[in-house]
């Protein structure tokens, strides 16, 4: 499983680590992944999905999952987010 958020891509980043005496060393900076439900209005279902910690306050901020996969870009999604963002649309339409 990759470390990596379905909603907005986030992913590791390495830097160094450095030291009192400025030493440095290579390390890396993991994302803050958690494994959340969703409820979306549109579909009257929830969604697991493993999302950052700053994704689950976007999306309480835009006002839910649908309004979150509505704006958001497709390149940034992941293969599921994308299926449930044309779901979203179609049951809009309809």
């Amino acid at each position: 499983m990759a470390r990596r958020c379905e909603l907005t891509g986030k992913g590791v980043m390495t830097g160094n680590k450095v030291s009192h005496a400025l030493n440095r060393t290579r390390r890396r900076f993991l994302p803050n992944l958690l494994n959340v439900s969703l409820l979306s209005d549109v579909l009257g279902r929830t969604v697991k999905l493993r999302i950052c910690a700053n994704a689950l306050r976007t999306v309480e901020h835009r006002g839910g999952l649908d309004a979150f996969l509505l704006k958001a870009d497709d390149a940034e999604l992941s293969p599921v987010a994308l299926a449930m963002k044309k779901e979203v649309r179609a049951a809009l339409a309809a």
